[in-house]
């Protein structure tokens, strides 16, 4: 039997996203764990110190568009959207409680690969024709390595795989609010494209405000949402650990409507959708991040640190831990939809209408948020190859992309989206392994004569 295109760009895209994929994102993120002497461990106490713990602090303007948080703030938008939602439960829906585990490994090698890229994001970072900071791959790979190509190639990729991307997100929008109010996609999409137009056509700076504002607030409001559902089933958790650990290292038998699940199948979907979830190997952070008012390039790479915390480990698990702790993922048969967990779990507690409002409306947060941050990728990669004028052009063309996702259009250009993904991974896991030495020496540079100074100021004071 002969397959159509679509069937064949499936194929295609299963098989890069499954070993090689997986072999350069976690061996890379092993590589620079082990070359930066497991930074992400050995300080994740200062880490968070010097993030979170720095919140409330009055701290004084340095070089930057964007403050450290914002600049945070816009980073997390784009991380923690659906795929948190969404994505956690698929992994569970195919490889069965331990592939948690799985994504809890990856968030920790994610935070090393992440860290890098944010530390050469900074450190080559220019001044664009509008007195704005930017940065990114394409900055670090042709400036660190003076490869332009490969540095055109992820500009190129990235500026095309934000139109899939928004399609998707907006696409995951209309459905989900139509299914939870009745609302037409149609109607859906053009309200998240008037709100997302008003956000990005005020530039970086507004997004970050807005970022700076909603982030906080979505995440803190899921955190709270699931606190409560764990409260309810507090007596389960205790065997949903015993779960998680267990078929981890062991395959998983048939469990009501769950068919069951070989080990490789939870390291498979649980590394794949906790390095689909963090973004760490992507890049996508350093764009951000390069924006952000700081003294030290490592230092503004604790964020990222915190980053792939909050997303995989705080946020993703929270998600599987209602699915598993509620007993909504032996509730979905092989004909069901791994979507339906997440509101199963809320609903559960909450009463379906209501539970599936909740997620209904997190999602909305989520997108909103991501698909913001995304534009703003999109366009400083548009900028980097062709100028400030073209990046506008392609603004327009993100914005008018979004009501095209919500009422289901142009559904083939979905199908490149992790195809155009992988074009992206490549030239920047390439570039921090290639810049490991100058990753590992602004790091040096940063505990001899920052951290170790002010260590020795408090103990003086």
């Amino acid at each position: 039997m002969s397959l159509d295109f679509s069937q064949w760009v499936s194929i295609v895209s299963d098989w890069i996203w499954g070993p090689p994929m997986l072999i350069l994102l976690l061996g890379g993120g092993l590589f620079l764990t082990f070359r930066l002497g497991f930074f992400q461990i050995r300080f994740f106490g200062h880490a968070m110190a010097q993030t979170v713990g720095t919140l409330f602090k009055k701290k004084k303007r340095e070089e930057g568009t964007l403050t450290p948080f914002q600049a945070f703030s816009s980073a997390l938008a784009c991380t923690a959207g659906a795929t948190n939602i969404v994505g956690v439960p698929l992994a569970i829906y195919m490889g069965g409680p331990g592939a948690l585990f799985w994504m809890w490994v990856v968030a920790v090698i994610g935070m090393a690969t992440k860290y890098g890229e944010i530390i050469l994001g900074i450190k080559y970072r220019e001044k664009n024709d509008q007195g704005e900071w930017v940065g990114g791959p394409m900055y670090y790979i042709r400036k660190g390595l003076g490869w332009k190509p490969l540095a055109a190639l992820f500009a190129f990729a990235m500026m095309l795989e934000v139109i899939p991307s928004s399609m998707v997100q907006s696409n995951s929008i209309s459905t989900t609010v139509e299914s939870a109010f009745g609302w037409s996609t149609g109607v859906t999409g053009f309200v998240i494209m008037v709100l997302t137009a008003i956000v990005v056509l005020g530039g970086v700076k507004r997004i970050g405000r807005v970022a700076e504002q909603l982030v906080p607030f979505m995440v803190l409001g899921y955190m709270l949402a699931a606190g409560m559902i764990l409260l309810v089933y507090m007596d389960q958790l205790p065997a949903v650990f015993a779960l998680i650990f267990e078929h981890a290292f062991t395959p998983i038998s048939a469990v009501g409507g769950f068919s069951g699940a070989a080990v490789a199948s939870a390291i498979r979907w649980g590394m794949a959708r906790g390095a689909y979830s963090n973004e760490a190997g992507v890049g996508t952070a350093a764009i951000a991040h390069a924006t952000a008012q700081t003294d030290h390039p490592a230092r503004q790479g604790l964020w990222g640190i915190f980053a792939v915390f909050m997303d995989t480990i705080v946020i993703c698990t929270l998600s599987g831990l209602v699915v598993l702790a509620s007993g909504a993922w032996t509730q979905v048969g092989v004909d069901g939809s791994p979507a339906d967990l997440v509101p199963m779990a809320f609903g559960s507690v909450f009463g379906d209408t209501l539970g599936g409002a909740m997620v209904a409306v997190f999602l909305l947060i989520f997108a909103l948020t991501t698909v913001g941050v995304l534009i703003y990728y999109g366009e400083k990669q548009a900028e980097y190859l062709f100028g400030l004028g073209f990046s506008k052009v392609m603004r327009i063309v993100y914005i008018l992309s979004i009501y095209v996702g919500a009422i289901g259009g142009l559904q083939f250009i979905w199908q490149f989206l992790d195809i155009i993904l992988a074009m992206v991974v490549l030239p920047n896991m390439i570039a921090l392994l290639m810049l490991n030495k100058v990753i590992k020496a602004e790091i040096r540079d940063y505990l001899d004569n920052v951290y170790a100074l002010e260590k020795q100021s408090r103990k003086a004071s």
